[in-house]
């Protein structure tokens, strides 16, 4: 069963005065099935922590990994590949690229091994089918309401099967129809799929319905 376990984090940036203190000693483990939320204000280190934990950053400090393997004992390119096989993102903003189509926005991830093979073609069809946008595949970012392009973008990032999911604010664009509907659709995928997710939110709704809750303030998580 994979695992993500994050051990002592602590992330410092450098200033011209002293360092500025984002994550002090950060511990966390989730398995394979979890869900977990992060509450906090704003500027308290939420979305910093998703980064390392999905190693777009990398800690001052700590020790994490995933499936049992330190991410950060790679080298460049083995990281990346990493990070496109084992990690899915969604952010608050859908980042989908403006002149491809909603299923072409979901192959994106499957294009650095080459091209998009059929098998992958199939499983991009069936994820837009799975979040309800079967019919909207051809369609461009333009034509779909924020709602839809953000089930492109959840499409997005299960195209590889990741083993860890991480959500950045990913219902704080939305009104709050498409964010309880967004939020709904996060944990049934997540419970069919049996993929870890961590989702950073403002919203004590939808971090109400994952199976553990969190919050980060002044860089030190606590279990709520």
């Amino acid at each position: 069963m994979s695992k993500l376990i994050a051990l002592n984090l602590v992330k410092h940036y450098a200033t011209r005065a002293e360092p500025l203190k984002v994550l002090s000693d950060v511990s966390l483990q989730l398995s394979a099935g979890e869900s977990l939320a992060v509450l906090g204000p704003s500027g308290s280190g939420k979305s910093t922590l998703l980064h390392i934990l999905g190693t777009l950053d990398v800690p001052t400090s700590g020790k994490l990994t995933l499936d049992s393997q330190d991410p950060f004992a790679l080298d460049a390119d083995e990281l990346a590949t990493f990070r496109n096989q084992k990690v899915g993102f969604i952010f608050q903003d859908h980042h989908l690229l403006p002149q491809l189509s909603a299923l072409e926005n979901v192959l994106i991830p499957t294009l650095a091994a080459g091209c998009a093979t059929p098998r992958a073609v199939e499983r991009g069809q069936d994820l837009l089918e799975r979040v309800g946008l079967a019919a909207r595949s051809e369609h461009f970012p333009a034509e779909l309401s924020g709602g839809e392009r953000q089930r492109v973008a959840i499409a997005r990032a299960l195209i590889q099967r990741p083993q860890l999911l991480l959500a950045d604010e990913p219902t704080g664009n939305l009104d709050r129809s498409s964010s309880e509907k967004i939020g709904q659709l996060l944990l049934e995928l997540q419970a069919q799929d049996g993929h870890m997710l961590v989702v950073v939110t403002h919203s004590h709704d939808l971090a109400a319905q994952a199976d553990r809750r969190f919050e980060l303030d002044g860089g030190v998580l606590t279990s709520e």
